[in-house]
């Protein structure tokens, strides 16, 4: 008997470009309580241009566990995979083996991971070169990007537990 292997392209770090993470919280819907999310993305910078940073990135998702276009993994139920966040004194930390980051969180946004226990992360794999560092995001800029179907369709979603060094 033989299993499907998912094959992937060699890449290298320098074409995934400028990654970033941001996070905000909210309900999808009234009355519901609050979710954390964490969304990383490529400036789309890469030296090999914004399109082989996108195979890149998608092979680097691939390769960490993760499930580009389907549906969201549960973490919590997977010890072993190689995609971790750690909150701790108003920082998440978040490591996947191609990325590490740190983003400094709103009172709002560790209330709702410390509620709910986890964090909805999604990892795009098209580039974002709207939203660089150090520049204010709005809602509305947000919303258009992570709310995109198709950006949606193609970035990798996973369910993360709210892990402390403590």
């Amino acid at each position: 008997m033989t299993s499907p292997n998912t094959v992937t392209s060699p890449y290298s770090q320098a074409q995934l470009g400028t990654q970033v993470l941001i996070g905000w919280s909210g309900s999808g819907r009234p009355g519901e309580p609050d979710r954390a999310f964490l969304l990383t993305y490529s400036l789309g910078d890469g030296p090999d241009g914004p399109e082989a940073g996108a195979v890149a990135m998608r092979t680097a998702l691939q390769r960490s566990g993760l499930r580009v276009g389907g549906e969201t993994l549960d973490a919590t139920a997977l010890p072993n995979l190689p995609v971790k966040l750690v909150v701790q004194a108003g920082q998440a930390v978040l490591t996947l083996p191609h990325f590490k980051a740190q983003y400094a969180v709103p009172p709002e946004w560790l209330a709702a991971a410390g509620s709910e226990g986890t964090v909805h992360g999604m990892f795009a794999t098209r580039p974002w070169p709207a939203a660089v560092p150090g520049r204010q995001v709005t809602e509305e800029l947000l919303s258009s990007f992570a709310g995109d179907p198709e950006v949606i369709a193609s970035s990798a979603h996973c369910l993360l537990p709210v892990r402390s060094l403590g």
